[in-house]
């Protein structure tokens, strides 16, 4: 039995002190016996004024973070898996980008978010992220975490099965979704998506949120969430506010249901048929 820590956090528009509430976490964490602690999408900077973002984005600032997390990860002796953070990408646009620091130190991992959050809802939110984030290429796994083979997605890749798919062929023991989903969407999906998706992967999945009434003026859903590879919700830190979460993660119960319903093994090809009706 491994036990993890989520933290749902009110990230606003000081990376400082959203920095410092990881830290913060970190120790708790590791003080309640958890070895990796998650973070939601957008840990350290939540700010939809891209002019103003562009600063810090910009800058250093995102590197010298990232040298903090990955030192905390080490001195404490936990884990950090940072949901994401605005980073300068491989061309003009940024990179919304999750990094996985390991408490024995080395290179950390990064995976950059791949499906970009392009709506208009019906309540009047719109967003455009394509317009500053570019999208990631690359399907990304841990491995040898304390949970196993740890699959990375960024909340609106919740959405795109073939992604979870694909972490399930690569037999992921763990997907991470972190996410600041908007309250509509969160209200509608949010359960029934990760339920989905722990299902279909046979995985468990591990969703540290954003919460509640931001800074830059947003709304965010917050329950994070522990889904065990049968779809049991093991965690669910509701949306009151902001906070530390534990689950016990037993990685036995997916070999247990992998033999009940083998569903990846089972898996073959659709095949391509030039019949209508």
């Amino acid at each position: 039995m491994t036990r993890i820590a989520l933290l749902q956090m009110n990230s606003g528009i000081d990376p400082e002190a959203n920095c410092e509430t990881i830290v913060s976490a970190a120790k708790n964490a590791r003080e309640g016996g958890a070895d990796i602690l998650f973070t939601p999408e957008m840990a350290l900077l939540l700010d939809r004024d891209r002019s103003r973002a562009a600063a810090w984005i910009e800058s250093s600032g995102p590197a010298e973070m990232a040298e903090k997390l990955a030192k905390t990860a080490q001195d404490i002796g936990i884990d950090i898996a940072l949901g994401s953070m605005p980073t300068k990408g491989s061309g003009n646009r940024w990179a919304n980008r999750s990094v996985y620091f390991r408490s024995g130190g080395g290179d950390p991992v990064q995976y950059d978010k791949i499906h970009m959050f392009d709506v208009e809802l019906a309540g009047g939110e719109s967003w455009r992220e394509s317009n500053a984030y570019e999208p990631g290429q690359e399907v990304v796994t841990v491995d040898d975490t304390p949970i196993g083979k740890l699959g990375l997605t960024v909340c609106y890749d919740v959405r795109f099965p073939a992604l979870f798919e694909e972490l399930g062929q690569r037999r992921c023991d763990a997907i991470s979704v972190p996410a600041a989903f908007t309250v509509p969407t969160g209200e509608a999906h949010w359960h029934l998506m990760l339920r989905a998706r722990a299902v279909e992967a046979s995985a468990f999945v591990i969703a540290a949120a954003q919460v509640g009434e931001h800074q830059d003026g947003r709304s965010t859903y917050g329950h994070s969430l522990v889904v065990d590879p049968w779809g049991e919700v093991l965690l669910d830190m509701a949306g009151e506010g902001p906070g530390l979460g534990f689950a016990d993660i037993d990685l036995e119960r997916i070999a247990q249901v992998r033999a009940q319903v083998p569903s990846l093994a089972n898996r073959r090809p659709i095949p391509k048929s030039e019949t209508s009706s």
